[in-house]
């Protein structure tokens, strides 16, 4: 308890003294709270590696410290980072503070203006907000890329995003002129536990193929937006597609023959009971690039859906 005490009270001293020498701005979060924050931000803590870090570093803010994970050994690392940004723990000054909860001393320890916490982070906000201001982003509520426009504003990088935007707008354009999209139904679906998951918009890749224009299955389309729904095996038939997008964890070293491995699990010789199967037109990719909140993964989804599609001639599913 003595330890504690005597970090919490020199993060606080940190906080005041950093806090006093900055001008601040009134910010109010998506847990409803007014905070005073930095106008201009130098020393953020992110407490969520996907919805928050990766963000932040592709515009061109790298945080201090960061939320992560750990592998069998112990080690942290920013989920997907390296295969998004090029960037983790191990190749840049950014320091791991844990994962649930993050370890407090050790975001004292960064000595950070602003924390970034999100309402899944178990770390306690009223421990958080005694080392530095702190804010509370929901992606939920926000949307996976309505985080990006929040973190634009907080650090003054509204420019940058605004580049970011300009260029997945040229993709989706592209994708629209070698296409016809309206023409062509696709899905994304997944085996888990027995049971076969479909989203309304599977992540960066369902955004991209929203957004270019192609049809999704009425089942699917069902799926209230942002949710996605857990099936039995008798609803095969009603997610098959034109093409089906099925996707493998590589954070954890899967392969494809685990994703066909899942939905074997959902139906014993399931490719029989797919159209998109049977016609090889089932195609199989990395999980972190597909379900990635990213402006990168948005162009290599967009550069995988030209790539397999474009130009292809292909049995379209009969209505």
């Amino acid at each position: 308890m003595k330890t504690r005490l005597t970090v919490g009270m020199l993060a606080a001293l940190l906080t005041i003294t950093s806090v006093t020498a900055q001008e601040t701005r009134s910010f109010t979060d998506d847990a409803g709270r007014t905070v005073e924050i930095p106008a201009d931000p130098q020393r953020i803590v992110s407490l969520q590696d996907l919805s928050i870090t990766i963000p932040l570093i592709e515009l061109g803010v790298y945080p201090v410290a960061s939320h992560g994970r750990t592998t069998e050994s112990g080690e942290g690392f920013i989920r997907s980072s390296k295969v998004l940004t090029g960037v983790d723990f191990d190749n840049s000054d950014i320091a791991f503070v844990g994962n649930l909860p993050v370890d407090v001393e050790a975001v004292a320890a960064a000595e950070p203006d602003l924390i970034i916490t999100t309402p899944w982070q178990t770390a306690p906000v009223e421990q958080l907000e005694a080392v530095a201001p702190t804010i509370v982003l929901d992606d939920t509520v926000r949307g996976d890329f309505g985080m990006y426009e929040a973190l634009a504003e907080i650090t003054g990088t509204t420019d940058t995003l605004a580049v970011l935007e300009g260029r997945y707008d040229s993709q989706i354009e592209q994708i629209k002129r070698l296409i016809d999209t309206s023409s062509i139904s696709v899905n994304v679906i997944q085996g888990v536990d027995g049971e076969v998951l479909s989203w309304h918009t599977y992540g960066g890749l369902g955004r991209v193929l929203r957004d270019a224009g192609f049809a999704f299955p009425e089942r699917v389309d069902a799926i209230p937006e942002g949710e996605f729904a857990r099936m039995s095996a008798e609803a095969l038939p009603e997610l098959d597609a034109d093409f089906l997008f099925v996707t493998y964890r590589t954070d954890t070293l899967e392969t494809p023959e685990d994703a066909f491995g899942h939905l074997e699990q959902v139906m014993p010789n399931f490719c029989d009971f797919l159209h998109a199967c049977r016609e090889n037109q089932m195609i199989v990719m990395p999980r972190e690039e597909a379900s990635a909140s990213s402006y990168y993964a948005l162009g290599v989804m967009a550069y995988t859906v030209i790539s397999h599609i474009s130009g292809r001639r292909f049995d379209p599913l009969a209505e």
